[in-house]
């Protein structure tokens, strides 16, 4: 098997509103989670309950990635205005 080479350089990583878009994936989350509680009993009694609590799990992990991506933001900021403060 023949070792793979690239041919050319992989493109700049993409940068758009990663904190927006966390946030709206947590509210989602959250909203499927709020909107399957009601049907808790129905969930239980046909052994669905790991849906509704896979919601939840994915609002708890969004609430973590939403404190991850704050601080990533303004880690990028801060190293992006001290790197123009010594260009001046």
């Amino acid at each position: 098997m023949a070792k793979w080479t690239p041919k050319h350089e992989a493109p700049e990583p993409l940068e758009g509103p990663v904190v927006a878009t966390i946030t709206g994936g947590t509210i989602v989350w959250f909203v499927l989670f709020l909107v399957q509680l009601p049907f808790y009993g129905w969930y239980a009694d046909h052994d669905h309950l790991v849906w509704l609590w896979t919601c939840l799990a994915g609002g708890g992990l969004g609430l973590i990635g939403i404190w991850y991506v704050r601080r990533r933001d303004a880690a990028i900021k801060r190293a992006a205005a001290l790197g123009s403060s010594l260009a001046e």
